[in-house]
């Protein structure tokens, strides 16, 4: 495979908006900006293909030679996430049906059906056709199929792929009404040809509703693997004639529609798009960053996409002097070998012509955004590859699973709360680690979970016999595992599992759990720990009985009927231990409960106590390197751990002294 021995630092270009001869002079800007890379043809589709016979690489021919000779390392787009006007007139079957049942016209992008016979041959052969011409060049370092995959599409081509689909997961017609629970409201399917697509013409009132959740869910993996296959159809055409290229497409963090888990296999490289808004806690971005990590093991991932400034998409987000290097860096931290912008050029029309950029408006260098890209991209050219490959070293797994996501979602307006919002959940557990610098590990329900002393299931909502069974051997072993509420509760056809909550981990955990009292929003309980702390909890609250465990704190407040019963639990099973935490603790008790986990579970921090920064590490084969970050508007000391270490942005050592301002960084390799 191709390599790259730098840390990447460009993003997408667009030459086929501006005149030729803005070419040289806009790279003349980029190389003073200390960028190394770009990434073209992303939307470029009609240029390439004027007509369904014609093909015209001209124009892309000199881009590509342009910046080759420039000594930039290319991301070379295949341009099918938005199809040409001639396509979708002549063949109207490429578009879209959407949730309503409405074939989509021409428009937009991210516009194809992927079931769609005839737009998968052109795309297959569109991506065939760059390959063979442009696979062989040194200067292309990475394929970037298609564009942030997205949506869902319910026409009769769809209809009938995914028949095919259930067909191979279920087998028979029998198997398929017991997993959907066909026989409420009498729903019984006895031909494959009687199944229709659950959408608002069938048995969704909105994307969020489902009278059979067993078969929404199913539809949902159906429409991720059917994008999915569309990835490798482009990059198994692209093989046939460039062996040695990467391959990636851009991932959008903790999307909701696909399910990731199975993307990262199939990718040479995972590269996501990180757009934080104003509203988003440094840890909430680092949970990204970690999610999209644990896609390929732990890989390092690239940054395919950020903003340098303005993000326009959800309401003008804009980055303050030194928040756009604060964030670069936390990505590098958290295990990015890349950092490549969304875009290096404005536009000057259509609906991201004021998503801000490299070269602004504004027609000049001299711009406070360019400065702080120079700035970057002369600490990056400085750093060069010695931490590229570099992994996150971690004893904590956080069990990441967009199926419990999806199923979750379907059920929380009438089985769980609908204040409960999966990453939000997992977020606010995966907080203490991130506040107390222990580093986590992302991983999916298929994951191997041996190399980890704790592990936690935040809201694991749908658990199969196969998980189940994983998770007990790894208990049972002497694993450490923390199970919340809501967990456990159905099987992978969204079934309730029998015998009472938390179904698959009410062995494991010693309980069973009566019932579930869902305080609305605003309300508040009372848990009381051992040593009388007490500690406010809202949300849900579990009505558990002891089946074996033990008690580690009880709800305490006298307004609610179940005072006194078990709020959390400890249970031995085998050489291990499982706690199970009944309701929801704001940071205050959950600091208290995981904190006295870990220290069970003998996990250690980075530094031995909370400091306000975000402090990670990555390890290469030759040396150990931490990421200091001060996201806050307060000066944070340097913990003395580091004392006498160096700056390897500044070669300057640090002393006593040392504060870190708001945005500031430092990097030092031990």
């Amino acid at each position: 495979m191709k390599e790259v021995n730098r840390i990447l630092h460009g993003g997408d270009y667009n030459p086929n908006q501006w005149p030729e001869e803005e070419w040289q002079e806009d790279l003349s800007w980029f190389q003073k900006a200390h960028l190394n890379s770009v990434t073209l043809n992303v939307f470029s589709w009609a240029v390439l293909q004027p007509s369904e016979d014609e093909y015209d690489f001209s124009q892309l021919d000199r881009m590509i030679a342009l910046y080759e000779h420039a000594g930039f390392d290319i991301v070379l787009a295949t341009a099918t996430a938005a199809l040409p006007a001639w396509l979708v007139k002549r063949y109207p079957e490429v578009s879209r049906t959407d949730f309503e049942g409405r074939r989509q016209k021409f428009g937009k992008r991210h516009n194809a059906c992927p079931n769609s016979l005839v737009y998968q041959h052109f795309a297959r052969s569109l991506a065939g056709k760059l390959a063979r011409r442009y696979g062989e060049n040194p200067a292309v370092k990475l394929w970037h199929i298609n564009n942030e995959y997205s949506g869902a599409c319910f026409c009769e081509n769809c209809e009938k792929a995914f028949r095919r689909w259930l067909r191979q997961r279920y087998k028979t017609p029998e198997n398929l009404n017991a997993a959907w629970n066909t026989e409420f409201w009498s729903h019984k399917i006895y031909d494959w040809d009687e199944i229709v697509a659950p959408n608002r013409l069938s048995e969704s009132q909105s994307k969020r509703d489902s009278a059979f959740e067993g078969m929404s869910v199913d539809y949902r993996r159906f429409n991720s693997d059917s994008l999915l296959n569309n990835f490798r159809m482009e990059r198994d055409e692209i093989r046939r004639y460039d062996k040695t290229t990467p391959v990636t497409t851009n991932l959008m963090g903790t999307y909701k529609t696909l399910n990731y888990q199975r993307w990262g296999p199939e990718m040479d490289i995972v590269s996501w798009d990180n757009y934080p808004g104003d509203f988003d806690a440094p840890s909430m971005v680092a949970l990204r960053h970690g999610v999209m990590r644990g896609l390929k093991a732990g890989k390092p991932f690239w940054i395919m996409e950020q903003n340098p400034t303005q993000q326009t998409y959800m309401g003008f987000t804009k980055k303050e002097p030194g928040k756009m290097r604060a964030w670069s860096y936390q990505a590098l931290a958290n295990g990015a070998d890349a950092l490549l912008y969304f875009q290096l050029k404005n536009s000057i029309g259509a609906s991201e012509k004021y998503c801000g950029s490299v070269i602004s408006h504004a027609g000049h260098k001299e711009t406070r955004v360019f400065r702080e890209v120079t700035q970057l991209g002369a600490e990056l050219k400085k750093l060069g590859g010695q931490f590229l490959g570099a992994k996150v070293p971690a004893h904590v797994g956080i069990i990441y699973d967009w199926e419990s996501y999806w199923a979750l979602d379907y059920d929380r307006y009438r089985g769980t709360n609908k204040d409960l919002d999966y990453v939000e959940t997992v977020h606010h557990h995966y907080a203490f680690f991130y506040q107390q610098h222990i580093p986590v590990d992302f991983i999916s329900p298929q994951e191997d979970l041996t190399p980890y002393k704790l592990i936690v299931a935040p809201v694991l909502y749908m658990v199969g016999e196969a998980l189940q069974k994983r998770l007990e051997a790894y208990v049972r072993q002497g694993g450490n595992l923390v199970v919340t509420y809501a967990s456990g509760i159905v099987n992978e056809s969204t079934n309730v599992i029998p015998g009472g909550y938390p179904g698959a981990f009410r062995e494991l955990a010693g309980i069973i759990v009566e019932e579930n009292d869902f305080l609305d929003t605003g309300m508040e309980n009372r848990a009381q720990f051992a040593g009388k702390k007490v500690y406010p909890c809202e949300q849900t609250c579990d009505v558990i009985h002891l089946q074996g465990a033990q008690v580690i704190a009880q709800f305490a407040d006298e307004n609610y009927f179940y005072k006194g019963l078990p709020a959390v639990t400890v249970h031995e099973y085998g050489k291990g231990r499982v706690w199970y935490i009944g309701t929801r603790f704001r940071q205050s008790g959950l600091r208290t409960l995981l904190g006295d986990i870990c220290g069970q579970s003998h996990i250690v921090p980075l530094v031995n106590r909370s400091t306000g920064l975000e402090i990670t590490r990555r390890d290469t084969d030759k040396a150990a390197y931490f990421f200091l970050i001060n996201h806050t508007a307060e000066p944070r000391p340097v913990p003395e751990e580091f004392v006498g270490c160096t700056n390897i942005l500044t070669d300057m050592k640090i002393d006593k002294s040392l504060t870190l301002k708001k945005y500031d960084v430092l990097i030092i390799r031990q």
